[in-house]
């Protein structure tokens, strides 16, 4: 090993290459990324990837600095006593610090039959197995989209405008992030390309067949092809290598994002719950906790205290199609607002967000150090909501307030 720091990013997505990339301005620190595929997966673009308009991956020799050291694998173990990762290759990467960004991914199905006749959307291999059986089926077949949160919504708007014969099954609320009025605005724009919203009570469902779609309230929808998008889980590792974990399976950090369990272990992402109130998953997380870990990182090596956890939320915006979208605005506590931008303009909003995250990513490879969103004062939003979870947390009545959500 040389007399650098040897950093190793385990996972390639939104914040470990956010985190990678930043972490290249000391010429003191080596960089090591493991991530199981060779090409960075733009995941926000995964509806299109199952609709053909898009493939959803990008080179990496775009998005990650020339300083970071490439290693395709996956980290079957980290070994936090003996600072070491075990890779499913029989190799083993040792480190002085590590950044734990693996990222989430579908949940597994409770329903009966899920798992076996419905295909999940949440990773560029359960996407690209969606395809070839919507190329199987008939484009008058029924297809149902279960999941009415963006990935949902997407998918459905998108299958729809190819001329697809969608439903989407609700299971409660359509876009339950969304204002009234912005939920308004995408249930007209489905409506539009024709596809079938089943919302309202009784509409979760209870069972997935080979060709139908079973409902709480005794209603059996036909379904030649089923989509999953309902909710988000998270890689087993952290809780396989004996660190602290929440239900869900996220590490658990302090405002740092440093482990509660190693200060040589920070997270970032979908895979982080810093003090008990973990941040929405997706992208517009992801990269500004990328950032945060790699500055917390490089303070401990210049022995400054890091900065804590400033995250300030703007908006959601939702693609309905290539030709529409829905840019919903929300305040700073992440709670949609009642103002919106609609239809084309929406569209066009959405498409130059997939197009900026990319944008910031390979601005931070080429000038390590230059994002600054993660420093945006968030006007002690955060902070006041830790300190007001501290308020109620020994009330025995509130035994569950810290809990993942």
């Amino acid at each position: 090993m040389s007399g650098k720091t040897q950093v190793v990013v385990v996972g390639g997505g939104y914040a470990g290459v956010m985190a990678a990339n930043r972490l290249t301005q000391r010429d003191d620190v080596s960089v090591t990324l493991v991530n199981p595929r060779a090409d960075f997966v733009h995941r926000i673009r995964l509806h299109q990837l199952v609709a053909g308009t898009d493939d959803a991956v990008v080179d990496y020799g775009k998005v990650l600095a020339d300083g970071v050291r490439l290693t395709v694998d996956s980290v079957t173990r980290i070994d936090a006593a003996g600072r070491a990762v075990a890779l499913a290759s029989g190799d083993t990467l040792r480190y002085d610090y590590l950044v734990y960004a693996v990222g989430s991914g579908s949940a597994d199905p409770s329903v009966p039959g899920a798992a076996e006749f419905a295909y999940p959307i949440g990773t560029l291999e359960e996407a690209g197995r969606l395809g070839p059986a919507l190329e199987a089926a008939p484009l008058t077949a029924a297809v149902t989209v279960v999941g009415a949160g963006p990935t949902g919504i997407e998918t459905a708007a998108e299958l729809a405008e190819a001329g697809r014969s969608v439903t989407l099954v609700c299971g409660g609320l359509l876009g339950p992030y969304l204002h009234a009025r912005g939920r308004r605005s995408v249930a007209r724009r489905l409506a539009a390309l024709g596809v079938t919203v089943v919302d309202g009570p009784g509409t979760k469902v209870t069972a997935v067949t080979r060709d139908a779609v079973r409902l709480a309230d005794g209603r059996e929808l036909p379904s030649a092809v089923t989509i999953w998008t309902v909710g988000f889980g998270v890689p087993d590792l952290a809780a396989r290598s004996g660190l602290s974990t929440d239900a869900l399976g996220r590490l658990l950090t302090d405002e740092t994002l440093t482990s509660v369990d190693d200060d040589r272990i920070i997270a970032a992402g979908d895979s982080a719950n810093p003090s008990g109130q973990p941040l929405r998953m997706s992208c517009q997380a992801a990269m500004p906790m990328g950032a945060r870990a790699a500055d917390t990182l490089l303070s401990r090596l210049t022995g400054e205290q890091p900065d804590t956890l400033r995250q300030a939320f703007a908006a959601q915006c939702i693609s309905l199609g290539r030709q529409a979208g829905i840019f919903q605005f929300a305040n700073r506590s992440d709670v949609a607002v009642g103002v919106h931008l609609g239809g084309r303009t929406g569209a066009k909003v959405k498409e130059l967000v997939c197009q900026g995250v990319i944008k910031h990513l390979t601005d931070e490879a080429g000038k390590p150090g230059s994002y600054g969103l993660h420093r945006m004062s968030d006007r002690g939003t955060r902070q006041n909501r830790l300190r007001a979870t501290s308020d109620v947390a020994p009330s025995a009545s509130n035994d569950g307030a810290l809990a993942a959500r």
